[in-house]
């Protein structure tokens, strides 16, 4: 059996999940975002970095369709849509995983892995939730993506930051999602917990989905992204493929660059005499 693809199939192949094309959002006269453009491909992590102000929860906002760009274009699978909502986006197969996890810290694991998505059993006044399947079956999501819980019974809240952000990653993968948007999914945590976030950012990636990692860490950025998109003041500061800048550059530009430099120049003194 022949394994070639047709053109319309290998272009396919290549079509970015999500594409950005010179995308601005305006509030008033202010500009939030301008002229940004990303691109999002199954299987590899985009990293969107960019200090406080610089526009990052604008983007994510456009592209989890709370907010609708003003100009530019946004496509998905390569057709050119503009999201009403986030129930929208989530039929569009993009999840947004936020930084303040939307979670109910006193109902179990399993409760919080299906919620607002339970399934039942039995029918009219005998119709009740399906307990031992969503036990089971968040056991098993888990357990795939290589998170090891020893009780799916104990409540969220007891998790930490870190497991709780993986719980919400291999929810995200289950339900569907192609494309997965992270908002600094490691902020608020230690190295350790960092790491384990990171680990499970590179399994969804592996499983076959695009990611956007937005962040302000070009350390945690550098280890698993595939493509750098920086952001500063709301515009585009650089856009480059990992083979094409190393992590020093990163960390530079990031910084701010030549900006850093010459702050640095600034509060240099000469060191005379004492008394001099």
């Amino acid at each position: 059996m022949s394994t070639e693809h047709t053109p319309d199939e290998a272009a396919a192949a290549r079509r970015p999940l999500v594409q950005l094309t010179e995308v601005s959002k305006f509030y008033g006269n202010v500009k939030a975002l301008e002229g940004v453009s990303l691109e999002v491909h199954a299987g590899e992590i985009t990293c969107v970095l960019g200090d406080n102000g610089a526009g990052k929860s604008t983007l994510i906002k456009i592209i989890a369709g709370l907010h609708q760009h003003d100009a530019g274009t946004f496509t998905i699978e390569g057709e050119r849509t503009r999201l009403a909502s986030p129930r929208a986006a989530l039929d569009r197969g993009i999840a947004t995983v936020y930084q303040d996890l939307a979670v109910v810290p006193l109902m179990p694991v399993w409760r919080n892995f299906f919620l607002g998505s339970e399934p039942t059993r039995g029918r009219g006044p005998f119709r009740r939730l399906d307990v031992a399947a969503m036990r089971e079956t968040t056991r098993t999501e888990l357990l795939r993506m290589g998170i090891d819980l020893r009780d799916v019974d104990q409540p969220i809240g007891t998790l930490s930051g870190g497991e709780r952000q993986c719980v919400a990653i291999a929810r995200a993968v289950y339900f569907g999602a192609k494309v997965l948007v992270l908002d600094e999914p490691t902020a608020a945590l230690g190295v350790k917990q960092s790491g384990m976030v990171l680990k499970y950012v590179a399994a969804a990636r592996d499983a076959g989905l695009g990611v956007v990692l937005i962040t302000h860490n070009p350390h945690h950025a550098y280890l698993v992204g595939d493509h750098f998109v920086l952001l500063k003041r709301g515009a585009m500061a650089g856009s480059h493929a990992k083979a094409e800048i190393a992590l020093e550059e990163l960390t530079r530009q990031m910084a701010g660059g030549s900006e850093l430099e010459q702050l640095s120049h600034e509060l240099s003194r000469a060191v005379g005499p004492k008394g001099a």
